[in-house]
Order: structure tokens, then sequence, then C-alpha cells
């Protein structure tokens, strides 16, 4: 994709909405529409990296009650005719065909290539990737077997929601969820992950998100990555002008 002058390509995640309830996460979904609306003036794309919801699950005729905003938001943006991306993470890793269908959005569920202006990215959510992290990866498996998934939907969904929101907040083995801080270039697995990519393929830029902190760090002479941060504590976002990627801070 070559950007049209003027216009940038916006990248979120990890909003967790509904987390640790529906009333507290309410401001936070406020805030991210008040983004969107800004993005949406010069989108040409937006990319919206996992966790958008603290707890998704699609049942073949039911969703999660609220996010009305949001999703109403996102429906007006698609209409449009901006593309939006989203990128299942661990907290959606349950997501089904809703967003496709309503809010014609395709879903990702591992990390995908894009080119924009000759600069390739390689984009995703990020959960399990890299080095370590062994338990989650292999709860993982357990959680996107389709025998699992068949066997929750016979959970009625007041008690299914209810018990999944529940784990999310509680159990960070569940989670996927790693400590929150910076602790060196050679402990940061996703950073890790990036470069075992560049022995095979260039990328000019590895975003991600899932850790809950932004970060940027230089890989190689011409690569980068970038991790996204979130909307819980930091409100931070990418946005690719054509030329060059940054990191930015939403204030109201």
């Amino acid at each position: 994709m070559i950007l049209p002058p003027g216009k940038k390509i916006y990248f979120s995640s990890d909003n967790h909405l509904g987390a640790p309830t529906r009333e507290a996460s309410l401001p936070r979904e406020k805030r991210f529409v008040q983004w969107l609306d800004i993005a949406q003036k010069d989108a040409a794309a937006i990319f919206l990296l996992g966790d958008l919801f603290d707890f998704w699950f699609e049942y073949k005729t039911v969703v999660p009650k609220g996010f009305v905003r949001v999703l109403g938001k996102l429906a007006e943006i698609t209409d449009q005719g901006i593309p939006v991306y989203f990128f299942v993470g661990n907290h959606d890793l349950w997501m089904r065909d809703y967003f496709e269908t309503e809010l014609n959005i395709p879903i990702y569920r591992e990390p995908e290539a894009f080119t924009f202006n000759n600069k390739k990215f390689l984009i995703g959510h990020g959960d399990g990737k890299g080095p370590g992290d062994k338990g989650y990866k292999r709860m993982k498996k357990v959680f996107v077997h389709p025998l699992s998934k068949w066997l929750y939907r016979w959970v009625h969904p007041d008690w299914g929601v209810r018990l999944a929101q529940h784990l999310s907040v509680k159990n960070k083995l569940i989670s996927g969820e790693e400590d929150q801080q910076f602790l060196g270039e050679e402990k940061e697995w996703l950073a890790q992950y990036a470069k075992r990519k560049l022995e095979t393929q260039h990328y000019d830029y590895f975003v991600f998100g899932h850790r809950h902190l932004p970060l940027e760090i230089k890989l190689t002479e011409g690569s980068m990555y970038y991790n996204l941060g979130d909307w819980i504590t930091h409100f931070t976002y990418g946005v690719f002008d054509g030329t060059n990627f940054q990191l930015k801070t939403f204030t109201l």
C-alpha cells in the first residue's frame, strides 16, 4: 500500500475493556473512542493489536454485553471505507466471525506482514512468541483447541462470562501476563523473537502489543521493534506517517 498524501496508519493495543469492571472501564472506553474520532480524520488504516476486551467469547447467537460505544465507532469507521484490522489477543482469542460479519473487520490469529510505502512491517499481538512463557504456551494450546471451545459453548453465557472474567483478572497464567517492567533488551522476549525473524527475512518495523509497556528497541541499522503499551496506564499508540513510525501518548 502506498499512503495517499497526508494519510497515516494508526496502531493500538491492550484496552482490556470490562476490567476490572464495566463501570471502571467505561471512562477508558470513552477516551479510546475520542482517539478513534481523531484518527478517523486522516487514517489510511487502523490496526488493533488485540485484547480490546478483557474477555470476549462468541457463542453462535450471543456475544458479551456492552462496549457499544467502541463497536459503534468501529462500524462507522469501516462504513466510511477506512480499513480496520484486528489481531486476536490472549484475552479475546475466542473470537469467531462477529467482527468480520458485523463490522467488516478482518481478524488475524498470527503475526502478519504488511508493506506500506515500501516499508515492511510484521504486526501481531505477541502472546506466546519468543523464548520462555512455556506455561502460557501450553495453556493456549488447550484454549484454542476446537473441543475446548465446543465444550465451553455449552456453559450458559451468564455463567461462562462470569467465570472467564474471574479467571482473566485473577489468574496470570491463563492471562499470559508478564512482569510489566523493562529488564533489558536481552530479556525482552518479543525483541528476541524479532531478531530471530530477521535471520530469514528483513522487516523495517516489528509492532506488537501484549506487554503493556511502551518500548522502542533498535534491532539493526534498518530494523526497529516497537511495543504499543496499553490503554490502562499509558494510553499510548503508534502512528506511521509514510516515512517514520512514532509512539505517542493520547491526552484529552
